[in-house]
């Protein structure tokens, strides 16, 4: 598949440092290009202004600390236009009184609160009483679905985060890092500087939308403890919560019964595009082509949820007359009839199952994840428009678990059965060395010319801690940084190539964080993702830079 056939491209829009021009383009990816602006107020300005007065074509826009990541169709915007139309816009006013307010009600009793008074040298009820009294901006999402990263009108309350992060922090905990306030939605890890408490759900999926706080709204928090009357700004509509079975639509025969699941089986489709404004990203299955693949084979629309299985394991008996494929990873496919008939069942073609059958995948040979669509598809009701699991943000369907039984819809349409399906490539072994094509930057020139080297001619092994989230790689000499400055939290994209301290890079996948604080050297491209999604563990990666670093001159150009 040729780059220029990819259905999306993305835009990141960075305000990092002031230049002659107001903005400049840098490269990302195939599909990808950074503008830098001078600071976080233009950042939000361009922001407001292409949400009030959209370009067309634009199909989403993810804000950062210092960045837009904005997706867009190249069949009706090409990239040097939408940086032209970017280039007219006027980032120099900002309306902060446009956004919707919400009031968050807060105890400050946090862990850290004489720590952050002794930090600015004021006493707690002076720290209480800024945070108070300021109005803030949700400047963007990220870290976790529900997460908003708050920007105050005045930056009196400019703390660091903790040297040493916290494992656990409750949910509603409120803190301070850097320029930023934000309440934690869930129990988890982090290092922010906590002040106190609500007991407002930042996130609940009852809720439509989810996420109490979006990019542009704005923020009043009220002091609990004073017995302020405080209203919290609610969404209009509520949804019921999500169920994982469409009852109405259930034939309760066909279904699977799960005997085992292996390492990891999870329902996955095409993913949850357009909910970056909640803090999630758009997971799905992390080989496309296979998934596509499997639904054809079997007569469903080609964007059904199957189950995506890893490295085999999964097992399970049909109730009733069921028709499925696996596709993906190399790995065998083992029939037990109810009269104890054994047979071996081919990939990349449909099989039949009747009553009592039992189906076992084994370990694969080569590739990693085989997925399994059955005809009628998953009675499994959509999440955020989505049947896919995103491991990093938990949402979606549950895992599938030893015992389930999944059932089947009926079918109600009728699609066309593909008879001539096969891989799009050859499944990698874990003894192979893969080449991936990559396009360096946005951030190459904040490493030394030795790193860029080592990028490309180095290989760099597939660790056991890899997963979803990303293939976490190690070479024999890290990467080393010219530029060793904090970089303010951007947007990140599928297959971007992210260093962090160790030097050591981590591939992004599909369950990838929106936003992250280190630099990416390059980005795998798209045509290339879903063989990353393949790669076994001890398999090793060589990087193929097919362009040179620079920035694009054409997006320079001042215009009448």
């Amino acid at each position: 598949m040729s780059w220029h056939h990819a259905p999306f491209y993305i835009l990141i829009i960075n305000a990092a440092s002031f230049r002659e021009y107001s903005v400049r383009f840098l490269p990302v990816n195939l599909n990808a290009i950074i503008v830098e602006l001078c600071n976080l107020d233009e950042t939000l300005a361009l922001f407001d202004s292409l949400n009030s007065s959209p370009i067309s074509g634009v199909e989403e826009i993810i804000p950062a600390a210092r960045t837009l990541l904005i997706r867009f169709r190249p069949n009706i915007i090409a990239d040097s236009q939408l940086a032209r139309e970017i280039n007219r816009r006027n980032l120099n006013t900002r309306d902060r009184t446009t956004g919707k307010l919400v009031e968050i009600p807060v105890y400050y009793t946090g862990e850290d609160l004489a720590e952050v008074a002794d930090i600015l040298g004021i006493t707690i009820k002076e720290v209480i009483k800024r945070h108070t009294e300021n109005e803030y901006t949700v400047a963007f999402t990220g870290f976790a679905p529900g997460f908003a990263y708050l920007v105050a009108n005045s930056n009196v309350l400019h703390v660091p985060r903790r040297m040493t992060p916290r494992a656990r922090l409750p949910a509603g905990s409120v803190g301070l890092a850097g320029e930023f306030s934000g309440i934690y939605p869930q129990t988890s890890p982090g290092g922010w500087q906590i002040i106190g408490i609500t007991p407002e759900r930042m996130w609940d999926l009852s809720r439509n939308p989810p996420a109490l706080l979006q990019p542009g709204f704005r923020v009043r928090f009220r002091d609990k403890s004073k017995g302020t009357t405080v209203t919290i700004t609610k969404p209009e509509s509520q949804i019921t919560p999500t169920i994982d079975v469409i009852s109405s639509q259930v034939d309760k025969r066909p279904s699977l019964a799960i005997l085992s699941t292996g390492i990891q089986t999870l329902f996955q489709d095409l993913g949850r595009s357009g909910q970056a404004g909640l803090g999630i990203a758009a997971a799905g299955a992390l080989d496309k082509t296979a998934l596509r693949s499997a639904n054809r084979i079997v007569g469903n629309p080609s964007d059904s949820a199957c189950l995506e299985i890893v490295e085999g394991g999964l097992s399970f008996i049909s109730h009733g007359c069921v028709i499925i494929a696996v596709t993906g990873a190399d790995c065998p496919i083992v029939i037990q009839t109810a009269s104890g008939r054994k047979f071996q069942a081919g990939s990349y073609q449909p099989v039949d199952l009747s009553e009592g059958d039992k189906v076992t995948l084994g370990t694969p040979k080569a590739g990693v994840r085989s997925y399994l669509a059955v005809r009628g598809g998953f009675a499994q009701q959509p999440i955020l428009s989505s049947r896919s699991y995103d491991t990093l943000a938990h949402i979606g369907p549950k895992p599938v678990a030893t015992g389930d039984l999944l059932n089947i819809l009926s079918v109600t349409r009728s699609f066309a059965v593909s008879m001539d399906e096969g891989p799009a490539f050859n499944m990698p072994a874990p003894d192979d060395i893969v080449t991936l094509d990559i396009i360096l930057g946005p951030r190459t020139d904040w490493f030394t010319e030795e790193a860029l080297s080592l990028l490309q001619n180095q290989l760099w092994r597939v660790t056991p801690q890899s997963n979803r989230v990303g293939i976490r790689l190690n070479g024999g000499t890290p990467l080393s940084r010219i530029n060793h400055e904090e970089l303010p939290s951007e947007g990140t994209a599928v297959g971007a190539i992210q260093v962090p301290a160790s030097g050591q890079p981590v591939l992004f996948l599909a369950d990838h964080p929106l936003t992250g604080g280190y630099p990416v050297i390059g980005s795998v491209a798209s045509y290339h993702l879903d063989l990353a999604g393949q790669i076994p563990i001890n398999a090793h990666i060589r990087f193929n830079p097919i362009n040179e670093f620079h920035e694009i001159q054409e997006a320079l150009t001042v215009h009448e």
